[in-house]
């Protein structure tokens, strides 16, 4: 299933287009996202410490703006955005 994640504030600096496109597997999670997308930063950014740590202590929200749990299901072509700390804590 296609997945659009939306980039804020440090997180757009995975992308020029402020948003990354996923090609998950039905039934996926936010872990599952979480995952492909430190896949991406080790294959494109040659593995930033720094971007994976983001993506780890990122929270991140549904279509709807609600926060969501890493064992939130996603659905197919939803737009789903990670929203990094800020002031780095």
């Amino acid at each position: 299933m296609k997945v659009k994640i939306e980039l804020f504030g440090a997180t757009r600096d995975f992308s020029d287009q402020n948003i990354l496109e996923l090609s998950l597997n039905n039934d996926s999670t936010i872990e599952d996202a979480r995952i492909e997308i430190i896949k991406y930063l080790k294959k494109n950014f040659d593995g930033n410490k720094d971007f994976v740590r983001i993506v780890n202590t990122s929270a991140f929200s549904s279509e709807n703006n609600n926060i969501v749990s890493d064992n939130y299901k996603i659905k197919n072509n939803e737009k789903i955005a990670i929203i990094p700390p800020i002031g780095g804590g």
